[in-house]
């Protein structure tokens, strides 16, 4: 089974892991990543301004690309990028004047026919949890993770339609199948404040300190996620946490395809671990997940 692959920019740079373990996991689980050739970057963020056209057209082409080769469907692991490429697709295929200006700027017919998927839907709908639980050769058990879903994964619903918006279960039910433990905490849904990092670090900082505070608190031992952004502000914001939080206790965030590779028995070597700012290898190790 072959789907086309938009890893987007940032999984070439600072996410190489995600993208990496992600395309490997895929192998071992039966089914292909297959890029799409000469890809553009899909913007990054989606306009909230109905009559500021040009930012889709970048997105709206790579849609049209994949119809073109012949793909139905579109994959992508980058939350931020399943949220333009997604958004987009409901724009050309509900709003016929804002098409209309989109496919003659860029000289395209597309009317919004493929189908954007996150990996965790095709890990959960076309694969099944229980499958890929059987496919699992060293379950993650004892683990306990905090599955942080954050913003871009699953709003707006009506436009992604991912999971519910208010009690999504996609990650827990991703975590139970590869042996580990979903933990509950109150701020999975919540902004880590990635946007405001620029404007405001106090912001970015604050906002992350909490959703770490509650996963921690919860018991968690680690925090996944999708997204780039929040890997990092949630992962580089910590010593600046501890600066004025001496108390503060320090929580690995990784990327779920890093576990996920984990539980498909790749070794921790080849999964980029040395790249987070904290590390997770202790808690993997004090888990018996990876050896010392």
């Amino acid at each position: 089974m072959k789907y086309p692959y938009f890893p987007g920019c940032t999984l070439y740079t600072k996410a190489k892991k995600l993208d990496e373990a992600g395309r490997e996991c895929s192998r071992r689980l039966g089914f292909e990543l297959d890029e799409l050739p000469d890809w553009t970057c899909c913007g990054a963020t989606f306009p909230l301004v109905n009559d500021y056209h040009i930012a889709m057209s970048g997105p709206t082409r790579i849609l049209a690309d994949t119809k073109d080769q012949g793909g139905d469907k579109l994959v992508t692991l980058c939350s931020v990028c399943f949220n333009v490429l997604k958004r987009t697709n409901h724009v050309m295929r509900t709003d016929e004047e804002r098409r209309a200006k989109i496919t003659d700027f860029i000289e395209r017919d597309y009317h919004g026919e493929t189908e954007v998927m996150h990996y965790l839907q095709v890990l959960r709908d076309e694969i099944g949890f229980e499958q890929l639980k059987e496919k699992v050769g060293k379950p993650l058990e004892g683990l306990k993770v905090a599955c942080y879903y954050g913003c871009l994964l699953l709003r707006p619903v009506k436009e992604i339609g991912l999971d519910n918006m208010e009690n999504p279960t996609i990650f827990e039910d991703f975590i139970r199948a590869l042996g580990a433990e979903p933990i509950e905490f109150p701020f999975k849904i919540e902004c880590c404040g990635a946007f405001q990092t620029v404007h405001s670090m106090d912001v970015a900082t604050r906002c992350s300190r909490d959703i770490l505070n509650s996963a921690r608190n919860n018991g968690a031992d680690l925090v996944i996620t999708t997204c780039p952004l929040c890997q990092f502000n949630l992962d580089d914001r910590q010593p600046e946490i501890m600066k004025s939080e001496p108390d503060f206790a320090t929580i690995p965030v990784v990327y779920f395809t890093q576990l996920l590779a984990l539980a498909l028995e790749m070794s921790a070597a080849d999964l980029g671990f040395e790249r987070n700012l904290i590390d997770p290898l202790p808690v993997l190790q004090a888990k018996g997940v990876v050896g010392d």
